[in-house]
């Protein structure tokens, strides 16, 4: 029979082995555990989902954001090195998309937008809020170009009817119209003149 000491020693030779088996399943449990806390959280579906978006800059100044205003219309508003709004580009709630461009004060000076997926107009503004230049489409195919003085009131008017017909309308400060030009759809030219005693000079004598 084996002598106790021999016993002994037979027990602890396992003992050793036991222990270092354990070390050896901690570790392995260590390395994964560290590889899984440095991958990357997964986004569900590749999406980043958040109601409003706000990039500033190293002072702290807001320079864009992205979001919804109070009527639910989606854009994206470019801030100058102050925080002021200078452009946005935006939806509006009936789906017509927005470009503009704004003053320091939030006055528009430029501003182009797509009505009813077919009838875009820009216009062009002084600071307060007055349109001097508008250019545009309409839904019925015909175009406008008007041009307008200081208080905005349309004294120019360039444009073509849905069938392409061309003419030119020249207003004065009242909104009476003082010259017509146009072709009509048989290609036949006109040409009216009123003065302000309210005399006309009309070329051919009758309009067609």
């Amino acid at each position: 029979m084996d002598s106790v000491d021999a016993r002994l020693e037979r027990l602890e030779r396992r003992c050793r082995r036991l222990q270092g088996l354990t070390f050896s399943a901690l570790a392995l449990a260590g390395v994964g555990l560290g590889t899984a806390a440095l991958k990357p959280a997964p986004m569900l579906g590749g999406e980043l989902v958040a109601s409003r978006l706000v990039l500033n800059d190293a002072q702290g100044q807001r320079r864009a954001s992205l979001g919804l205003d109070d009527s639910g219309a989606a854009g994206l508003v470019l801030h100058d090195g102050t925080g002021r709004p200078r452009a946005l580009l935006g939806v509006a709630v009936d789906g017509s998309p927005r470009l503009r461009f704004s003053t320091a004060g939030g006055e528009s000076l430029a501003e182009l937008t797509v009505y009813s997926d077919e009838a875009p107009r820009l216009t062009l503004s002084k600071p307060g809020g007055v349109d001097l230049f508008s250019v545009g489409l309409q839904v019925d195919g015909s175009s406008r170009l008007e041009l307008a003085d200081a208080d905005g009131r349309p004294r120019a008017i360039l444009g073509a009817d849905e069938h392409g017909s061309p003419g030119l309308l020249l207003v004065d400060r009242r909104g009476q119209a003082r010259v017509e030009l146009r072709v009509g759809p048989s290609d036949g030219a006109s040409l009216r003149v009123e003065g302000l005693d309210g005399e006309v000079f009309q070329a051919p004598a009758v309009l067609q």
